[in-house]
């Protein structure tokens, strides 16, 4: 789906928190990969957002994420401006008595 939306585009995304990598060679950026059910989306988070969502971003097992579509050739990325941590929203989950 995620090759839907066009650069620049803002948009929402959510999925559980694949990788973290916080690279000593990236100026403070992070870089988060997300999965859901569809696919997996990689999220870029500048030292700025970093700084303002820091407990999100370290502890969260489920995320949601707000930004905009940055895209160059095949590769897109989310380019973060907003970030929650919705892990509560797992336990919703595990106790439903939708899944077997």
């Amino acid at each position: 789906m995620l090759s839907l939306p066009e650069d620049g585009a803002c948009i929402c995304v959510a999925g559980l928190v694949q990788v973290r990598q916080r690279p000593g060679t990236a100026k403070g950026v992070v870089f988060i990969t997300l999965e859901d059910e569809t696919g997996s989306v990689n999220v870029i988070v500048w030292k700025r957002v970093f700084e303002k969502y820091r407990r999100a971003i370290m502890s969260a097992r489920l995320m949601r994420v707000g930004g905009r579509v940055q895209r160059e050739g095949d590769v897109l990325h989310v380019i973060a401006d907003t970030i929650e941590d919705i892990s509560h929203m797992l336990d919703d989950v595990l106790s439903s008595d939708v899944i077997p």
